[in-house]
C-alpha cells in the first residue's frame, strides 16, 4: 500500500483544512488508519484513528471536538476544524495498524510522506 497525504496549507488559527490520504492497492480497505503529526525535536504524535470499516473512531484529547476522521475504501481524511497554532505541524497519515486501531505509530506498517500545517494566530 503507497498512501499519499495532501491538504496542508497556512491558515489563520480559527479557520478549517480537510487532508487527505489517497491509498493505492488493494489492501487499504482492510485496514484501520491513523492521522499523526510530528513538530520538529518532538516524537511523532497520535491524532485520530479509524477502523476498517469506518465505524469506529479515536481521537487525541487535544484534536476531539474540533477534528474529524473519516474514510472511503481508497481515501482516508482528516477534517480539522477551528485550528490553532499549537495544531501546527507535519501531518501523517498511516495505515495497516498491528494491533488494530492503534494510538502508537510505532504499530502503523505503511506510511505517507507529509503534508504540512501552518496556523498563524
Amino acid at each position: 500500500v503507497q498512501l499519499q497525504a495532501s491538504g496542508g496549507g497556512s491558515v489563520q488559527a480559527g479557520d478549517s483544512l480537510r487532508l487527505s490520504c489517497a491509498a493505492s492497492g488493494h489492501s487499504f480497505s482492510a485496514y484501520s488508519m491513523g492521522w499523526f503529526r510530528q513538530t520538529p525535536g518532538k516524537e511523532r504524535e497520535f491524532v485520530a484513528t479509524i477502523t476498517s470499516s469506518g465505524s469506529s473512531t479515536k481521537y487525541a484529547d487535544s484534536v476531539k471536538g474540533r477534528f474529524t476522521i473519516s474514510r472511503g475504501k481508497r481515501t482516508g481524511y482528516l477534517q480539522m476544524n477551528s485550528l490553532k497554532p499549537e495544531d501546527t505541524a507535519v501531518y501523517y497519515c498511516a495505515a495497516q495498524s498491528i494491533p488494530p486501531f492503534s494510538t502508537n505509530p510505532s504499530s502503523y506498517g505503511y506510511w505517507g510522506q507529509g503534508t504540512e500545517v501552518t496556523v498563524s494566530s
